[in-house]
């Protein structure tokens, strides 16, 4: 369904309620996946979620799924008209209560070896794991600080999580460019959050594991497309790995997007949110090889699992 790049569809506008005191959210990427999943989870812990999404249909199956709590809204956080148009609607319906909390979930995947990568996909990877999300916040923060400012006395107000990932702290070989997005990524994440301390903002980083949602088919999708353009050479150096990768990725199973949606719903509730949230078995074992092997001993036994595929 096409639509254009800065509206906003009318079946997306619910009537408001009459002084309806929920707190809102922006939950960006929510068509799918841990967004949608976040999405039906705030909705039923008592928030208004505008739910960023791509497509018309996928807005309609969140009010389906999460009922008048969900306010779906057309976000792409690489289109500077759509997220003004998307934050003036917020400030519109919030009026002076503000925006209580920003979830940046949006977010690709893209793989394949750095040596032959598309120059112009490593920068869609940037563009939308690590400037979108900046774009978005920097649109979203005076709405924060006004939720912090009217809400006096509510420990939950001005709040942002950024969806990262176990890759923003170990990276594995063929997928460098999102490792590099989510290294960026919590970057970011860590300057942002003492720049905002003394304003009673908080920001918390969720770091998942493997998750059963759509980007993953979404990546391997793409990572076919950009093997067509790359150079004969690709199938001689790496050919049989990634043949191998190909079927690894197949057969394995990740958490279920709810685990996520748990705890983000924490990091927005909780009275003292951690700053770090790993999530699954998988990360927490990267990310402890990660701190106590030596590199080399680490790029080692990356490097021999790699050779038993």
């Amino acid at each position: 369904m096409s639509v254009i790049p800065d509206a906003q569809p009318s079946e997306f506008r619910a009537k408001p309620r009459m002084h309806d005191a929920r707190p809102a959210v922006l939950v960006t990427g929510a068509s799918t996946g841990i967004g949608a999943a976040c999405t039906v989870r705030l909705a039923q812990d008592g928030f208004r979620v505008y739910a960023g999404v791509r497509r018309e249909e996928d807005g309609l199956s969140l009010i389906r799924q999460a009922g008048d709590a969900a306010a779906p809204i057309l976000l792409d956080v690489t289109n500077p008209a759509q997220i003004k148009v998307a934050v003036a609607r917020i400030a519109e319906e919030t009026g002076g209560r503000g925006l209580q909390a920003l979830v940046n979930n949006a977010g690709v995947a893209i793989a394949g070896p750095l040596e032959f990568l598309p120059i112009d996909e490593l920068r869609r990877q940037l563009e939308i794991n690590v400037i979108g999300q900046i774009a978005v916040t920097q649109a979203c923060l005076p709405l924060l600080r006004r939720a912090r400012t009217s809400g006096k006395g509510d420990h939950r107000a001005g709040r942002l999580v950024f969806m990262s990932s176990v890759a923003g702290r170990s990276a594995l070989p063929f997928t460098g460019a999102y490792a590099a997005s989510k290294f960026a990524l919590e970057g970011a994440a860590d300057a942002l959050r003492v720049e905002l301390e003394p304003f009673g903002l908080t920001v918390s980083l969720v770091e998942p594991g493997v998750i059963a949602t759509p980007i993953w088919e979404t990546a391997r999708q793409v990572a076919e497309r950009n093997i067509e353009k790359m150079p004969p050479q690709l199938e001689e150096y790496y050919g049989g790995v990634l043949n191998a990768l190909r079927s690894r990725v197949a057969r394995t199973k990740g958490l279920a997007p709810e685990r996520v949606a748990d705890v983000v719903a924490h990091a927005l509730t909780a009275r003292r949110p951690r700053i770090r949230y790993i999530v699954g078995r998988d990360a927490r074992t990267k990310i402890l090889m990660q701190a106590l092997l030596p590199d080399r001993l680490r790029d080692w036994l990356v490097a021999a699992a790699v050779r038993r595929l």
